[in-house]
Formats: structure tokens, C-alpha cells, sequence
């Protein structure tokens, strides 16, 4: 299944962020200076960001100045530390979905390319980790591909809007 990024900030948007183009918008945040909200915590979402911010040409680990501001937490803290401080923060769009604390954030920044997230699942290695419950394990993943299973990603909504898109190909089909 995929989702995507998109880039929350303040409704008034300072830095001029607003429209499709994710490097335009962070070039934008970067040289206005405008808060800035990184999770911090090497998920992957950070990581993302990190790639982003590599295009732009910004290093946060040294050129990002006191407006970046890691937190080293997942995705709720920093959208509510974002909306806190009427800051931009690049969040997937199934979890700002389910965020209820948006306070003046809106979406920004959606529908770039090199904002899709695509997620995936394998079975942990019971070589190197024995307590792997495999059976269960790979009846999930064999459910998850499933059309039952791609069905029920493809219904899973929040206030109307879907949260995942199921791209999976059956391998007993």
C-alpha cells in the first residue's frame, strides 16, 4: 500500500510554501527561516524529509540554524509541537488525517511526486530471531496481498477520505 507526504504549516504561510512542488516549498521555508519541526527520530519519515532537504540543498545537521528544530519523537509530537509554535513539518497524510490538534495548520504542499511513501511488509528472519511466530506471521502477509486484505486497506477511511491505497499483487492469484 502508498500514501504521501505532505507539508503542514501555518494557514497564513509565511514562507510562501503553498503548491505542488516540495522543493520549491522547502526552499522557501529555508530561506525565510520560518520554523521548521523535524521529527528527528530516523523513521522513516525523517528520512524522507532528509532526502528533501539534500535536493533543496540545506544540511539540518549544520546549516539549519535556530529555525529547524528536531524533536526526536514520532509523528504526533511534532505535529502538535508544529502546531504549537505556527510551524511547518512534513507529515504522512494518513496520520494528519487522524491528528484532531491542528489549531492554524493546514496542508501546504501535496501531490509532488517525490512525495510518495510506500509502505511494505516481510516476515522477520526466525534464523536470527527465533521467537518469530512464522505461521502467524506469514498468514498476515499472505492476508495483507490478499484481495480481502487489499480490500480492507482500500476501505479504511477517516472522515471520508481514505488513508492508503492498496498496490499489492496477489502472489496465489
Amino acid at each position: 500500500m502508498y500514501n504521501d507526504f505532505i507539508l503542514v504549516g501555518p494557514a497564513a504561510d509565511p514562507a510562501g510554501a503553498r503548491g505542488r512542488d516540495i522543493v520549491a516549498a522547502l526552499r522557501a521555508v529555508a530561506a525565510k527561516q520560518a520554523p521548521f519541526v523535524s521529527r528527528g527520530d530516523r523513521s522513516g519519515t525523517h528520512a524522507a524529509e532528509l532526502r528533501l532537504w539534500q535536493i533543496v540543498g540545506v544540511d539540518p545537521a549544520s546549516g539549519r540554524g535556530s529555525w529547524y528544530r528536531e524533536i526526536g519523537q514520532g509523528m504526533g509530537p511534532a505535529l502538535n509541537t508544529a502546531a504549537a509554535s505556527d510551524a511547518y513539518v512534513l507529515s504522512d497524510r494518513g496520520t494528519w488525517l487522524s491528528f484532531r490538534n491542528r489549531r492554524d495548520l493546514r496542508i501546504l504542499t501535496e501531490g509532488d511526486n517525490r512525495l510518495f511513501n510506500q509502505y511494505g511488509v516481510m516476515l522477520v528472519n526466525p534464523a536470527r530471531h527465533p521467537h518469530v511466530k512464522v505461521t502467524e506471521g506469514q498468514a498476515f502477509i499472505d492476508w495483507l496481498v490478499s484481495k480481502a486484505g487489499q480490500d480492507a486497506i482500500a476501505a479504511y477511511k477517516i472522515d471520508g477520505e481514505q488513508l492508503f491505497f492498496p498496490n499489492a499483487s496477489d502472489p496465489n492469484s
